[in-house]
């Protein structure tokens, strides 16, 4: 009898295992070597930055509280009047007005132009109720909000109040966002721009990469402020110290990236959106000024490049003259932080290119 029914080819699968399913080991093996792998990752954090992102300014944005108000006082409102006035106010605002008496109209005006105080409230002779200079220029939203619970409180108290906006926005930023879209612009062209340089010229060496990552700084900061002002006309900028501003923030959002990317590799995106777009712009008091934000972020919000951008901006358009050093200082930390942890780490930089000659590479 013929034994050639039994018989297997060399390599033949045993019998019964040509439906059988691959090992469960041999098949996460191959998962993990295939490029789903990493795209079900990536599907996974998109979803999760979505939430974030739109929780992140909904939670900020959507309803802004005032917390406190630091205000001036200046003249005589210790009076029943002046008393009814800002307890009704604190009512109405559901917060504390912080009230800082000045000396004279001068002493407080110097307060606003320093951004010390959002609001003067003034005393009228002869019993003629109070004054609420507001400062549309120290943030619109707070200076809205003011007015009109003004407004309300003195027909609720029975006292008589002049609202006026002391030092108002341009004509072409009604709103007071054109400088906070901006700042948006440099941060996110900054990052996005180093992102590039890592993708089409990986093979700059270090010290070329921050050089590279400084020019499309300083153009793409050039570019952003003639757009707004001179081919809009939106905002009357300080062309010389705006186009500075922008360049450094641009210059430190890339190099931020570059950090990142340094230290991650890929990966480097999630703690640069993180940083940047997340938590920097919603606490940047571009938006809403800081006063309205939870306290935490108002104070955070200082110490991060988009909130030390839009406070360096805002103060050159409206305040010039009292210009601080803290955002400049906070930019150039962050700056010259982030380039020292990639020139100090450069030797993991994803990028470079070989510098052997080709006579000894053969």
């Amino acid at each position: 009898m013929s034994d050639t029914h039994d018989a297997k080819e060399p390599g033949e699968a045993p019998h019964g295992a040509h439906g059988r399913p691959p090992a469960r080991g041999d098949a996460w093996a191959a998962f993990k070597a295939s490029p789903f792998l990493p795209a079900t990752v990536l599907v996974l954090i998109l979803a999760a930055a979505a939430a974030l992102f739109a929780g992140s300014y909904t939670y900020t944005m959507a309803n802004p509280t005032p917390r406190h108000i630091p205000t001036a006082v200046v003249g005589p409102v210790d009076t029943a009047q002046g008393a009814r006035f800002v307890a009704g106010m604190e009512r109405a605002l559901n917060a504390s007005l912080k009230l800082r008496r000045y000396d004279s109209e001068a002493a407080a005006r110097r307060a606003v132009d320093e951004q010390e105080v959002f609001a003067v409230l003034a005393g009228r002779p002869g019993g003629g109720g109070v004054r609420l200079d507001v400062v549309g220029a120290a943030g619109a939203s707070v200076a809205q909000l003011l007015a009109e619970a003004g407004a309300s409180v003195g027909r609720a108290t029975g006292v008589p109040v002049v609202v006026r906006d002391i030092e108002p926005l341009q004509e072409g930023d009604p709103r007071g966002l054109a400088l906070f879209y901006i700042s948006l612009a440099a941060v996110i062209i900054g990052f996005v721009g180093a992102i590039q340089l890592s993708v089409h010229a990986r093979a700059l060496d270090p010290a070329e990469r921050i050089v590279f990552t400084a020019a499309y700084a300083l153009l793409g900061g050039f570019a952003i402020a003639a757009a707004v002002d001179w081919l809009l006309g939106a905002v009357d900028l300080p062309f010389a110290e705006s186009w500075m501003i922008l360049t450094l923030t641009m210059f430190t959002s890339g190099m931020v990236f570059t950090m990142f990317n340094t230290l991650m590799g890929r990966w480097a995106m999630l703690p640069t959106w993180g940083l940047m777009v997340l938590l920097g712009n919603p606490s940047s008091g571009g938006a809403v000024s800081w006063p309205l934000l939870p306290s935490a972020l108002g104070h955070i919000g200082r110490w991060l490049p988009p909130g030390a951008s839009v406070n360096a901006q805002h103060t050159a358009v409206y305040f010039n003259g009292h210009q601080h050093l803290f955002p400049f200082a906070v930019l150039g930390t962050w700056a010259l932080v982030s380039s020292a942890v990639f020139w100090f780490w450069r030797h993991r930089h994803p990028g470079g290119r070989d510098r052997v000659p080709a006579h000894a590479a053969v």
